[in-house]
C-alpha cells in the first residue's frame, strides 16, 4: 500500500492537520507539532492530544502514515557546547511530543558542523544525541533526513546516514527519510529509471531498504550536484518525473509515508492524485 501526502499545516492546533490532509485527498501527511521557528512551546494539552488522535481516526490516518517534522533550528551536529545543549533539549522535547500523540517517528535534519569542527566529529554527536534522545523517549524513531550539502550540512552522502546508524544503539528506534530534491542536488541522479535503479542499490548497499521511514518527494529547481536545496512543483524541475513514477510503482516504497513538500499548496491535490495514477 502506498500511502502520498503533503506536508499540511497544523495552524490552530496539530488536530487541524489530519483534516487538511484529508481535504487534499491525501493518505499520507507531515506536520509541524509546534512552530518550527521557535525553540520552545507549550506542552500539548490533554485535550490537544484527544483531538489529535480523534482526527487521525476519524480520517483514517495510523502512525505509520504520519511523518512529523521538527524544527529546523535545531543543530544536533552542533561544534560548540551551548549550541549542542539547546538543540539537544528542543530535540528531545520534539520527541516527546511525537511520544504524547501517538507517533511513531520524528524526521529531522542531523546537523551541521558550521566548518568549526570535522565532519566525523559533528557526525559522532548527531549520534550521541540521538542516543540520548532514545533513553528518554519511548516508541518514536529518530528518522534521519538526507540533505542537499547545502553549507556545512551533514548528510548529503548515504555514508554519512550509515556512519550515524552504527553508532545509534537501538538499531529498531533509527531510520532514515530519504528527499528527492537533496539527493539529486548532492549528486545522487534519479532523473531516469535506470539512474534510480544505481541510486536506490547503492542505497540498499549503504543503508539498507529496513531503515526507509519516509521520503519526500520534491523536484529540482538546481542542476544535478548543485548542493543547493530548491524544491519545484512536480515534474516543472531538472529533476524530472520519472522518479515519481519509480517510487510510486516500487513496492520497496510500500507503507511509509511519502511527502510532497512541493512549493505550489494549490497543487498538492493534483500531484497526489498523479501519485496514485502513477501506482496503479
Amino acid at each position: 500500500m502506498k500511502y502520498f501526502g503533503a506536508h499540511v499545516s497544523a495552524s490552530g492546533g496539530v488536530e487541524n492537520a489530519p483534516r487538511n490532509a484529508h481535504e487534499i485527498g491525501a493518505t499520507a501527511f507531515a506536520l509541524f507539532t509546534k512552530n518550527q521557528r521557535q525553540w520552545a512551546a507549550p506542552p500539548l494539552s490533554q485535550a490537544q492530544i484527544e483531538a489529535f488522535k480523534e482526527a487521525c481516526e476519524k480520517y483514517g490516518y495510523s502512525a505509520e502514515q504520519i511523518l512529523p517534522h521538527d524544527s529546523y533550528l535545531i543543530n544536533l551536529g552542533h561544534p560548540e557546547e551551548e549550541g549542542l545543549q539547546k538543540s539537544r533539549d528542543s530535540f528531545f522535547h520534539e520527541m516527546s511530543r511525537c511520544e504524547a500523540l501517538g507517533l511513531d517517528r520524528l524526521n529531522f535534519h542531523p546537523g551541521s558542523h558550521l566548518k568549526k569542527i570535522s565532519e566525523e566529529e559533528s557526525l559522532d554527536r548527531i549520534a550521541e544525541s540521538i542516543n540520548m534522545a532514545l533513553e528518554r523517549t519511548e516508541g518514536v524513531i529518530a528518522v534521519i533526513e538526507n540533505t542537499a550539502g547545502q553549507g556545512s550540512n551533514l548528510g548529503y552522502d548515504f555514508a554519512h546516514l550509515r556512519y550515524i546508524i552504527d553508532r545509534v544503539e537501538d538499531k529498531s528506534r533509527v531510520g532514515v527519510c530519504i528527499d528527492t530534491c537533496h539527493a539529486f542536488a548532492a549528486g545522487y541522479d534519479l532523473s531516469t529509471e535506470e539512474s534510480c535503479e544505481k541510486v536506490f542499490a547503492e542505497f540498499e548497499q549503504i543503508v539498507g531498504f529496513k531503515y526507509l521511514k519516509g521520503m519526500h518527494l520534491n523536484d529540482a529547481m538546481k542542476p544535478l550536484g548543485s548542493r543547493v536545496d530548491r524544491h519545484s512543483p512536480m515534474g516543472d524541475g531538472v529533476l524530472g518525473i520519472d522518479v515519481f513514477r519509480y517510487v510510486a510503482r516500487d513496492k520497496r516504497f510500500d507503507g511509509i509515508p511519502l511527502i510532497l513538500e512541493t512549493p505550489d499548496e494549490s497543487r498538492w491535490a493534483e500531484e497526489i492524485a498523479r501519485l496514485k495514477a502513477f501506482a496503479e
